[in-house]
C-alpha cells in the first residue's frame, strides 16, 4: 500500500506558509493530505473548536503524553505546552495521507531525528521589506511587535540550509506550483513507486519461458 510523506514547512511569521498550505489543500486534484493538528495546553480562542484547530488539554495530560514519548516534537511558549502526536500522523501516513508539519526549526530538528523520511520545505519572503510590508498589512500586531517579529525572522531564516527545499514566496502562483512539484517529486521515489507499481514490476521482471 502507498504509504504518505510527511511535510515538514517552516517560514518566519508572514512569509506565507499557512496561505500556500491552505491553497494547496484546496486544489481539487492534490493527492490526500493534511495538516497535522496540536495538542496544547492553552485555552481555546474565539471559534477554535476541539480536535479541528488544536487537541486541548490540561499541563498534567500533556506532561504524560511526554512521559509516554507520544509527541515528536514539543515546546513550552510562554507557559503552554505545545506538540505534535507521533501515532496520529504515522497512522494518516499509513492510510496513504501526506501530512503537513507547520513548526518552527527547533520543532523540525526534533521531528529529523525521530522520523528521518520527512521531507522538510523552508519558505523564505522575497525580501525583508517585504515581510515587514506583509506583517503590517495583516492588522493583527502593534509597531513593536512587528519589530520584534522582524528580529526573530532574521535568526529563523538562518536555518534555511537544515532544510531539503526552499521557496522563495514572491510570485504566490509560482510558489503554489513549487510546492506541487515537491510534493510530486517525494511521491515518484523509488520506494513508493515500488509499492505503487509491484504488480507491474513484477511483469516486467519475469522471464518468458
Amino acid at each position: 500500500m502507498y504509504t504518505g510523506t510527511l511535510f515538514i514547512i517552516s517560514a518566519p511569521s508572514g512569509a506565507g506558509k499557512s496561505s500556500l498550505i491552505r491553497a494547496y489543500l484546496q486544489q481539487k486534484d492534490h493527492h490526500p493530505a493534511k495538516v497535522s493538528i496540536s495538542h496544547t495546553t492553552r485555552d481555546p480562542r474565539p471559534g477554535e473548536q476541539q480536535g479541528e484547530h488544536y487537541y486541548f488539554v490540561d499541563h498534567q495530560q500533556f506532561e504524560s503524553l511526554i512521559s509516554k514519548q507520544a509527541f515528536v516534537e514539543y515546546a513550552n511558549v510562554f507557559d503552554h505546552y505545545y506538540g505534535t502526536s507521533k501515532s496520529e500522523i504515522e497512522q494518516s501516513l499509513a492510510q496513504g495521507i501526506n501530512v503537513f508539519l507547520d513548526i518552527d526549526w527547533q520543532g523540525a530538528e526534533q521531528v529529523r531525528a525521530k522520523m528521518p523520511l520527512a521531507k522538510s520545505i523552508f519558505i523564505l519572503p522575497p525580501s525583508l521589506d517585504e515581510l515587514e510590508n506583509r506583517l503590517i498589512k495583516r492588522g493583527q500586531d502593534n509597531a513593536d511587535v512587528i519589530k520584534k517579529r522582524m528580529l526573530k525572522a532574521q535568526a529563523e531564516i538562518s536555518h534555511y540550509n537544515e532544510y531539503d527545499y526552499v521557496i522563495i514566496n514572491d510570485d504566490f502562483a509560482s510558489s503554489i506550483s513549487a510546492l506541487n512539484a515537491i510534493i510530486a517529486t517525494a511521491s515518484l521515489e523509488q520506494p513508493k513507486q515500488a509499492i505503487i507499481h509491484k504488480q507491474l514490476i513484477n511483469q516486467l521482471l519475469q522471464i518468458n519461458k
